[in-house]
């Protein structure tokens, strides 16, 4: 039996039940508590559920049949075609003709690209997690099989030697970086790169620690600019977010020298690490200092954020303090995930997909920079990972590209977004989240907003 929609009648209304019907549904269609697709009950099921003849519900489907909400399929049943369109990206627009303007296409950095997942793979992997018994114990390390995986994965992917037991699972970069927060005193002052990841700050602040924005040149993170008292600094050498830059060996090594000179850690957010076209990366910053750096990754960008599954590689004593927390709050990261992950990297399906990966990434990219290229903009930001940065003049520049874009059906975003405002204006355009062809369509778009038009 179907789903029968929440439908209020006034049977001492001198509305007609049959209209009451009709218009309710029709708000249900219009507000999304129906959408496009859904079956609805047939109008026995309807007349018996609702207590009315089969003659209201006959002509109130009648009517929305008429006026292009339903549709009568012969021999299986009456569905809705016409529904609420998805939500905005952002506040709602005016009224108007811009209200109408098509689907927001996401050219915004952050999302995977789905559409490379096999989802016979992903199937796969699914099924294989689900063989295994389930757990009769907690496990705060992480999944066993998990932990082996990422070693491999490590080691094959982003050239850092470890052992299982170096490694805890997480539910994520943002989890781990608020697990790592709640082992410090409060108010203890870390410092993060400004442009950077904004939900590693917030993570940050949440758990009641201090903040220090720290600049960033051509070359990543201005290691002489860090001040002295922190306890941590959390960084992305390997791929600098947002603005795309790659750390040099030799500021990495002052990096590290200067932690262990001062006392404080340095998180190592290697967060699309593996998604390089152009040359081999360099040495992570874990490989040079693995007695003062906490490298983290995250299967979020590489698979999917359904997996809700990282893993960091510590210290032992570290990783001897978090175990413990987890211990004594109940708290650890969720396995399922770990466990698909696990089966993915087991049949070599994940090895397979990383190929795929990266060479759709790098296609997108070659067209989003010529994309740029038309409209007379230059691009910034090493052949890696899954969005480019466009350098603007200004800020009032930034935001009327990003408000042209919306206007013309296009999710930008400005670089203001992420920082505290002291850094560069540009754009920050994503290539993963829309399907190819989407992309291809929304690419001359990008370049008439970009070129004024």
């Amino acid at each position: 039996m179907v789903d029968v929609p929440p439908v209020l009648l006034d049977r001492g209304s001198g509305t007609p039940l049959a209209v009451q019907l009709a218009d309710a549904l029709r708000a249900a269609a219009a507000s999304g508590t129906l959408r496009t697709g859904d079956r609805l009950p047939s109008t026995r099921e309807l007349a018996a559920a609702l207590r009315v003849s089969r003659t209201v519900t006959s002509e109130a489907y009648d009517q929305l049949l008429a006026e292009g909400w339903a549709e009568g399929r012969r021999g299986v049943g009456t569905f809705v075609v016409g529904a609420a369109p998805a939500a905005p990206l952002g506040p709602a627009a005016a009224p108007g003709p811009a209200r109408d303007a098509v689907r927001l296409v996401d050219l915004r950095a952050g999302t995977p690209c789905l559409e490379v997942l096999d989802p016979a793979a992903w199937r796969r992997a699914w099924r294989a997690a689900g063989d295994r018994a389930a757990d009769g114990e907690p496990e705060p390390a992480g999944d066993p099989a998990f932990r082996t995986v990422v070693t491999e994965h490590l080691l094959r992917h982003r050239g850092l030697p470890a052992a299982p037991d170096d490694v805890l699972a997480t539910a994520g970069t943002s989890a781990a970086v608020a697990e790592l927060a709640g082992l410090l005193a409060p108010g203890s002052r870390v410092g993060v790169e400004d442009p950077g990841y904004r939900r590693a700050a917030g993570a940050l602040t949440a758990a009641r620690l201090q903040v220090v924005p720290l600049p960033v040149d051509d070359d990543g993170l201005v290691v002489d600019a860090v001040p002295g008292g922190l306890a941590a600094v959390y960084c992305t050498p390997a791929h600098q977010f947002p603005l795309g830059r790659r750390m040099p060996a030799a500021r990495r090594l002052a990096l590290v020298e200067r932690a262990r000179a001062e006392g404080w850690w340095v998180l190592e957010d290697d967060y699309d690490g593996e998604l390089r076209y152009d040359v081999a990366p360099l040495p992570l910053l874990a490989a040079l200092g693995p007695d003062v750096v906490v490298h983290l990754g995250t299967t979020s960008k590489i698979v999917s954020p359904t997996l809700g599954a990282g893993w960091l590689v510590a210290p032992a004593p570290l990783r001897t303090a978090l175990l413990e927390r987890r211990t004594a709050t109940g708290t650890r990261p969720p396995r399922a995930g770990q466990r698909v992950f696990a089966a993915l990297a087991a049949s070599g399906d994940l090895a397979r997909h990383l190929r795929r990966l990266r060479r759709e990434l790098a296609g997108r990219r070659t067209a989003v920079v010529g994309a740029v290229a038309a409209a007379g903009r230059p691009t910034e930001g090493d052949r890696a990972g899954a969005h480019v940065v466009v350098p603007l003049p200004d800020r009032e520049t930034e935001d009327a590209v990003v408000a042209a874009g919306r206007a013309r059906g296009l999710g930008l975003d400005g670089l203001a977004r992420h920082g505290t405002g002291s850094g560069p204006p540009g754009l920050v355009v994503g290539f993963a989240a829309p399907a190819r062809a989407e992309l291809e369509a929304a690419l001359p778009v990008l370049t008439d907003v970009l070129g004024g038009g």
